[in-house]
């Protein structure tokens, strides 16, 4: 809706000026009127501004968290003014806002025309890829897929990965992965053409935490609906296996999606944050190493 997207720009305009105004939260009030007045005058949805502004403050310690970690080469001060508040607003809306008032794919798309609204040349793109980048990771629920997709099958994709073990001074160690949302989980990737299940699983592993692993016995298998702002939903299918480490140094590619992976000693998994699923693929390979 154009009178939405005015909004917008109405706080887009009001979080760019508080970046530079000191004190600004104390007066967040008066900037959002003075700026109505000045490129909106007449607007008559002011509330969306005020939450969207307001919600935007109140979760930008997140929101800027998330950012450094999609954009791992681009530190968030090092950000152009225009596009670090274009992404928190994007990021606002796609992670924290009404999904049945604004579907994943309206925040994305708004939030790029922001950009290119207000922003330089490469604005759009740069915007696109990070909020893509955080639009990837997220699981898609059928309320939010809106009633004429839901009969749609996903896209099937096809993944392998592996829990990665070694034998420490102190017993079992794990290799994990830690995403933008502050999970640690298992490395996994996409099997590639022609490419067994178990070759793409010591690729990716190769690849993504510069480990050299032998693939052993299949472990266990999950599926989920991710969703890609090209492709839509997206059924991801995961195959995992049980890898000893041959080496130990893991040096993580940083990539959009993950910001460190580190070796945790068995018992340290407990009180880890954990995907419930993951977890359970955890649980069956310590189960699966205790017996041998």
């Amino acid at each position: 809706m154009a009178n939405r997207h005015l909004s917008r720009s109405v706080a887009m305009q009001t979080l760019f000026e508080r970046d530079f105004v000191q004190e600004a939260d104390s007066k967040i009030d008066s900037i959002i009127q003075r700026n109505i007045e000045q490129f909106a005058p007449g607007l008559d949805d002011v509330s969306f501004v005020q939450d969207l502004v307001r919600g935007v403050i109140g979760k930008q310690k997140k929101i800027d968290s998330i950012i450094e970690k999609a954009a791992p080469e681009w530190p968030i001060d090092q950000i152009a003014a225009v596009d670090r508040n274009v992404l928190r607003i994007g990021l606002f809306e796609l992670l924290f806002g009404n999904k049945k008032e604004v579907p994943y794919k309206v925040a994305i798309n708004e939030a790029i025309e922001l950009a290119k609204s207000f922003g330089g040349d490469s604005s759009g793109k740069f915007v696109n890829g990070v909020l893509g980048t955080v639009y990837r990771e997220l699981g898609v629920e059928e309320e939010d897929i809106g009633e004429e997709k839901k009969d749609k099958p996903p896209i099937e994709e096809k993944l392998s990965g592996a829990v990665v073990y070694r034998k420490g001074d102190k017993g079992l160690e794990f290799a994990l992965v830690h995403d933008v949302f502050g999970y640690w989980t298992l490395s996994k990737g996409r099997i590639e053409g022609g490419e067994s299940e178990a070759e793409g699983a010591k690729r990716e592993i190769k690849e993504e935490i510069g480990l050299d692993v032998s693939i052993g016995q299949e472990i266990g298998k999950n599926e989920y609906i991710a969703s890609d702002p090209e492709k839509g939903k997206v059924k991801k299918s995961v195959t995992y296996f049980l890898a000893s480490a041959e080496n130990g140094d893991i040096k993580l590619k940083k990539t959009g999606g993950l910001d460190e992976a580190k070796w945790f000693q068995m018992q340290d998994l407990v009180d880890l944050k954990i995907y419930d699923d993951i977890r359970g693929i955890l649980a069956e390979a310590i189960k699966t190493l205790k017996k041998k």
